[in-house]
């Protein structure tokens, strides 16, 4: 009897000891990150994106991930001023609303100084760091990781549902107001381009391939984004140095 409670016990502790998403805390500002289970996924211009699909999208590539966690929203005004002490958004009057008009240098500083602060108040690890997305994380993430159920769009094929984009007056808005993705990540398609960690290159390398380090990549679209630019897939890219009232970004949370 002793064996199999022994057995029992052993099975609740590898049950409770599933990763799970976590909320972290700068000053009196909390912030979710979601977790995403590791796998494989086809990233680029999947059946569902076809008939819309730029030839930056092709050929699509076959890509492993570990796990990772992902913010549930874009980095807001309010995190970003207490991480950083300002905010540089056009949009302002409501802190609810992401942080943009911020270059990719900008992104790293703030990911850098939020690391240290969260590691000073022991929230994270010393073998973990928050960052920017590389391009591949954020796809898995918009498609839904393991829970995708194949959207055009990061949680629907219905934009509306999920997105502001070209029709939503001009202006950015509060985050997590529309619908959620299948691992309930808000935001992903429109409101603002997302940065990520990669240089912009081609899907596929080969001998051939003309290599530019010019260009940082920007993910999902935004408020001024058609909808065909807010597809899983999209992709865009700008010099890291350029800011816009459109340009802002998500976290990630990595070992090292």
């Amino acid at each position: 009897m002793k064996k199999i409670f022994t057995t029992i016990a052993i099975i609740i502790t590898s049950i409770t000891a599933v990763a799970q998403d976590i909320e972290l805390k700068i000053k009196d500002i909390t912030f979710k990150m979601i977790f995403v289970k590791g796998g494989e996924f086809f990233m680029g211009a999947t059946a569902e994106q076809l008939n819309e699909a730029e030839p930056d999208e092709f050929p699509v590539q076959r890509v492993f991930l570990d796990d990772y966690y992902i913010g549930e929203t874009e980095v807001t005004q309010k995190l970003w001023v207490a991480v950083m002490g300002n905010n540089p958004s056009f949009f302002i009057g409501n802190d609810e609303r992401p942080v943009e008009n911020i270059s990719w240098h900008e992104c790293l500083e703030f990911t850098k100084q939020l690391t240290a602060m969260l590691k000073a108040s022991n929230q994270i690890g010393t073998n973990h760091i928050i960052t920017l997305p590389s391009e591949a994380q954020w796809e898995f993430a918009a498609r839904g990781g393991r829970h995708s159920k194949k959207f055009k769009y990061a949680g629907s094929n219905s934009i509306g549902s999920i997105a502001w984009f070209y029709y939503s007056k001009g202006v950015t808005h509060s985050v997590g107001k529309k619908m959620a993705n299948e691992l309930g990540l808000y935001d992903m398609s429109g409101n603002v381009f997302e940065w990520c960690l990669d240089w912009y290159y081609p899907l596929q390398i080969t001998e051939t391939t003309q290599m530019c380090d010019t260009a940082k990549v920007l993910r999902g679209g935004s408020w001024s984004s058609p909808s065909r630019n807010c597809r899983n897939s999209n992709r865009f890219c700008q010099q890291p140095t350029k800011k816009a009232g459109n340009f802002g970004l998500r976290l990630v949370l990595i070992k090292r």
